[in-house]
Order: structure tokens, then sequence, then C-alpha cells
């Protein structure tokens, strides 16, 4: 498996695909993801076209193991991120 691209890599690789400097394009990738963060904090959902939708889930009350003991101890509900890819990223990839 290659190694994930780093921020630097993102922001020099997005600003060759836009024609523009680094900075500009360190900038728009900084907007983009405090968009994201401010619209699935409020319960809102994105949906990033031919990548996927990112949203967050609320989770019940439940029972989990602690691993090292094996007791049983109750979690609060929360809430998760999740993202649902896109079919044409899935074909993109197997195909």
């Amino acid at each position: 498996m290659a190694k994930p691209m780093t921020k630097t890599q993102l922001v020099a690789a997005l600003a060759e695909e836009m024609g523009s400097d680094k900075k500009s394009a360190g900038a728009a990738l900084e907007a983009v993801c405090a968009l994201i963060t401010r619209e699935v904090s409020g319960g809102g959902a994105v949906t990033l076209p031919g990548v996927g939708k990112i949203y967050c889930r609320e989770r019940p009350e439940r029972m989990v193991r602690n691993p090292a003991t094996g007791e049983q101890i109750k979690k609060d509900a929360d809430k998760v991120v999740k993202m649902t890819i896109a079919k044409a990223l899935k074909d993109s990839v197997n195909g």
C-alpha cells in the first residue's frame, strides 16, 4: 500500500492542478476543510461530487467491554463522523 499523501504534497498537487501558487491552494484547502467541519458538526452533511458524502451519525447508549479486564462498561450515547464513498470513486479504483 502506498503512503498517504501529506498536506504539503496535497497543497502542491492542488496548486499545480489549479495553475496557481501554493499559498492560494493552501487557503482554498483550509476553507474547504473549515466549511466541511462547520456543516458536519452542526448536524448537516456535505457531498463531494465524485468522492462521497460526509455526515454525522448518532450512536445510542451501549455496553462495551474493556479489553484489558473483560469488564462490561456502559458507554454513553455519542456522535460519530461517517463517510459514504461515491460509486464513481469505487468504480475508478476497482476498474
